[in-house]
Parts: C-alpha cells; sequence; structure tokens
C-alpha cells in the first residue's frame, strides 16, 4: 500500500491563516510536547541544539534496578531542578488557556513534566508522562513533593550542587565525567515513611504510561472534530497513537513544529514555526 504523502509545510503567516480556517467553528483536542516549552527555557530531546548534548536519558530498568544509575540521576536533578522549577509559561502556554477559557477545547494532552500549561491556567489536563513536581515511592508508592526532595538533597549534598551545569530535559543537568566521578559521596533521597528509593512522578523512557491517563487522552481526541499537535515529533508512541486514530476516522489534524515530524504525513495542516506565534496568533482570531 502506498503511504501518504506530507503536505507541504507553511510558514507562520501562511500557516497561522490555514490552521485559523481548519479551527474555526470546530472543537479542537490539543497534544503538546517539548516544544511548546522550548520558548520557556526547557530544552528537548530533538529539537535544535539536541545533537550537542551528550548524556543520554535515564532508563526505567536502570533507574530502578541499579544504585549507580539513581545515584548518577539524583546528582544530575540536584544542580538542575532550581533552574527547571523556576520556568514560567510563555504565549504559546498562554494561548491555549485562552483558548480553552473560551470553551473551543475539548481538553488539552501533553507530553511535557513541567506543569506550565497549569500555570498558564488551563484545566484538566491530561499529563501522560506524569508530572516532574511529585516523586514516587518505589516501595509504598506514596507521593511526596520533589521541592522538599530538593532541600533534602541539598542539606545533604551540599559539595555536589553545580548551577553552572547546562541545564537538561529532564529537569536534571549534563553534568562533566570528572564531577560524575566524584559521585561517591552523593546520598540518594529515599521515602519519608519507607526509606525505599524514590523516582519523579514521571514516565522513563522504557516505562508504559498508565491505561487511565491514555483513556482519559482518548476521551479529549474523540471528542474533538480537530486535532491540534503543538510543538511534538512524535517520535514515540505515548504521542502519536493520537494522530494515527485521529486519521484512521479521518478526524482533520493539525501539526505545529519546527522540524520534522513522524505524523507529517497523517497531516492535514503543517506549520513549520515557534509555538507561540501561531498560537496567539489563533487566540486571537478565534477567542470571543
Amino acid at each position: 500500500m502506498e503511504l501518504p504523502q506530507p503536505v507541504r509545510a507553511l510558514g507562520a503567516v501562511e500557516g497561522g491563516q490555514a490552521l485559523v480556517e481548519l479551527c474555526r467553528g470546530k472543537r479542537v483536542a490539543v497534544l503538546t510536547g517539548a516544544g511548546c516549552s522550548t520558548e520557556s527555557g526547557i530544552p528537548d530531546y530533538r529539537g535544535e541544539g539536541t545533537r550537542r548534548r551528550a548524556k543520554a536519558p535515564v532508563q526505567y530498568r536502570a533507574f530502578v534496578s541499579d544504585p549507580v544509575a539513581r545515584r548518577r540521576y539524583w546528582a544530575r536533578a540536584l544542580s538542575g531542578w532550581r533552574r527547571f522549577a523556576g520556568k514560567r509559561p510563555n504565549p504559546a502556554h498562554e494561548a491555549l488557556a485562552a483558548l480553552q477559557c473560551a470553551d473551543l477545547l475539548t481538553g488539552l494532552v501533553t507530553q511535557n513534566v513541567d506543569g506550565l500549561h497549569q500555570e498558564a491556567g488551563s484545566h484538566g489536563v491530561v499529563e501522560l508522562h506524569g508530572a516532574l513536581s511529585e516523586v514516587v515511592c518505589l516501595g509504598c508508592g506514596d507521593i511526596g513533593s520533589r521541592h522538599d526532595v530538593q532541600r533534602w538533597m541539598e542539606q545533604h549534598n551540599p559539595a555536589h550542587l553545580d548551577l553552572s551545569a547546562p541545564m537538561a530535559p529532564d529537569g536534571d543537568a549534563d553534568l562533566d565525567e570528572a564531577f560524575e566521578r566524584s559521585l561517591a559521596s552523593f546520598l540518594v533521597p529515599t521515602c519519608r515513611l519507607c526509606d525505599a528509593p524514590v523516582k519523579p512522578h514521571v514516565v522513563f523512557f522504557g516505562e508504559s504510561v498508565p491505561k487511565t491517563r491514555v483513556e482519559q487522552a482518548w476521551s479529549i481526541v474523540n471528542a474533538a472534530d480537530v486535532l491540534l499537535v503543538v510543538g511534538s515529533s512524535l517520535a514515540v508512541y505515548s504521542g502519536y497513537r493520537f494522530v494515527r486514530g485521529a486519521r484512521e476516522r479521518q478526524q482533520p489534524v493539525a501539526l505545529v513544529n519546527l522540524g520534522d515530524s513522524r505524523g507529517d504525513a497523517h497531516a492535514t495542516v503543517r506549520v513549520a514555526a515557534k509555538a507561540s506565534a501561531v498560537l496567539s496568533g489563533l487566540a486571537k482570531a478565534l477567542c470571543p
């Protein structure tokens, strides 16, 4: 069977106009990825500059089974968290909140773990990959505060705090090899209740998205006339499944992303531009 060919990628102005026409008078489901938050200063895995970052993301199996991998992750997280937690919503987040406030969206699904959609005013957000502001105990399942863990780590590991290290996408930092060789003395946080290891309450690479979140996301997508994907390469199946499902139901798909994406062949409209300008124009055109 011959695969569909991607539609031509449009620039910000022409693409923004096409997006407005596609969404006007329609109910829209929104799926966002890292490209929605890069303008807030949070790096992504696959966008511009990614190849310059040498560190691979932590894998779920390694974090759970390998004490050295856990120590390395938490040492990086100690140095990256302050800047990550200090990031604020950009105009893309604000535009999506305005569209939801105007009752133009069936809902918002995000692959991001930064909480910026909620901070901008969006509600009922389905966080497919969880929230980095929480930690979960690998023993008893208790949910705790990442801020509390940060305070504990800074108190017990002051010599390992490096605020000059470049930020990484997981809310951690890229540390040099010499720094990592000093980690034998790093104290890893444990559960406040049972003293078992704790993990960020997010879906790591190699870990499955909880079924209930997937079902919530499908209910948002299925209730819409149009699926709008913002800032995602759709390289992982957790997001791509919704694009594929939309096209199987002949539901129009709009993509706003600076680079190519796995969903390009399924798009009705493709806009190759930064999210903030495009979404701000969409909100201005559609919101009463």
